[in-house]
């Protein structure tokens, strides 16, 4: 009977055994298909650095870079969600990265780059698999890189001219924003996206982008706030704020992407042309003082400019006493170039002009008068020359007609 039950207990504990196994097996069998959807299995082949699909295209992963990457805790299948099983079928559907970015494609959506096609995800923010967060220097959206990133479209000749756009990176980055980024670091120096914003770009003809007209003086103020305040308070913002979409705001003066630095001689120079397009009286009259005469002729870049006497963002009427140009704070405006200047020396006239009665009456009758003796002493030097060459004539006729009564 001992022997007998020995047989049995051992064929019964091979039995359990085997099954045992065979379950184990199993489950390793199933663990081993869900792994094979994990980064370890997928890296097995794709970590090739050779690794090409059928078109010829590198279909490589570099292991280390996607697990530094903000997506390196995701399995492959969590993104490539029609992979099932391996082997995976050679055509892939593209990645749909609005499952888990639903704002941002939102955005997307009713922006200039929503054709998916053309502008991708990763177009902005590079290889699928080596996105970093924005405040990671590695990444293509991170502060300072964000022009070159931009550029890679809007610096180029082609597609600029195939959407209708300007070639708007080299002036950005030769601009005092692009300087102040690239030259000297500073991440709050203002970027592409500062000012257009990241995945609802509008054009600049839709009242809800940040650089509509109206919308452009809150758009610098999010960085320069006092001249926001102060262009506010000051006539051309009062004018856009009452409607008048003529009035002029920070990109009529200062460009949009080729912004200098005003103390810049390259501005200073341009700065009283700029000023001219719309105050084309003040102009005319401008150009014929001396202020304007050194600086356009003689080459002075310290020459009185319109905004060294009438403010540059927060400017106000003659009849407003905070005016610089107001009559009680004239010796101190002139004062900033003309040392030891007086209520004598601020009664020169920058912007006199001899053709308005009403305002210059003086300089009016004395321009007439200047311009009636003129025209009358031409007149007759006109006249009496005239004359002249009538009498020469006729003698030079009675000369001859006496010789050829002598000669007959």
């Amino acid at each position: 009977m001992s022997g007998f039950q020995d047989r049995f207990f051992g064929t019964a504990k091979s039995l359990v055994r085997s099954t045992m196994l065979f379950a184990g097996g199993g489950i390793l069998l199933a663990l081993a298909a869900v792994s094979l959807r994990g980064q370890t299995d997928c890296l097995a082949c794709h970590g090739d650095k050779t690794m090409q699909d059928s078109a010829g295209h590198s279909i490589s992963v570099d292991g280390k870079t996607f697990s530094a990457s903000v997506h390196g805790s995701f399995k492959c299948n969590d993104c490539h969600a029609d992979i099932k099983e391996y082997p995976h079928p050679d055509k892939l559907a593209k990645v749909d990265c609005r499952k888990c970015h639903a704002d941002e494609a939102s955005g997307l959506a009713g922006s200039v780059h929503s054709s998916a096609a053309e502008h991708p995800c990763t177009s902005c923010h590079g290889d699928a698999h080596a996105i970093f967060p924005k405040a990671d220097a590695r990444s293509a959206v991170y502060p300072l890189n964000v022009p070159r990133t931009c550029g890679t479209c809007h610096g180029d000749g082609a597609m600029a001219n195939k959407h209708g756009l300007r070639n708007v990176y080299p002036a950005y980055m030769d601009s005092i924003h692009g300087f102040a980024l690239s030259k000297e670091g500073l991440l709050v120096a203002a970027n592409c996206q500062s000012c257009h914003g990241s995945h609802h770009i509008l054009s600049r003809k839709d009242p809800q982008s940040p650089t509509y007209k109206t919308n452009i003086p809150k758009t610098c103020g999010s960085c320069h706030a006092k001249i926001e305040l102060d262009y506010e308070n000051g006539a051309h913002g009062r004018a856009v704020a009452a409607g008048d979409l003529k009035a002029p705001v920070c990109t009529d003066c200062h460009t949009a992407h080729a912004i200098l630095q005003p103390t810049e001689a390259a501005f200073r120079t341009k700065s009283t042309p700029i000023c001219g397009s719309c105050h084309t009286d003040k102009m005319s009259t401008y150009r014929d003082t001396f202020h304007s005469q050194l600086g356009s002729l003689g080459g002075y870049v310290e020459t009185a400019r319109c905004w060294d006497c009438h403010g540059a963002h927060e400017i106000l009427p003659a009849s407003d006493s905070r005016s610089p140009i107001a009559p009680a704070n004239l010796v101190k405006t002139c004062g900033h170039c003309h040392a030891g200047a007086n209520l004598s020396f601020v009664q020169y006239q920058p912007h006199a002009n001899s053709r308005d009665r009403k305002l210059n009456p003086a300089l009016y009758y004395v321009r007439l008068f200047m311009n009636v003796l003129l025209i009358s002493v031409l007149t007759f030097f006109l006249i009496h020359t005239i004359l002249w060459l009538f009498r020469a004539r006729l003698e030079q006729i009675r000369k001859r007609s006496r010789d050829g009564e002598k000669n007959a």
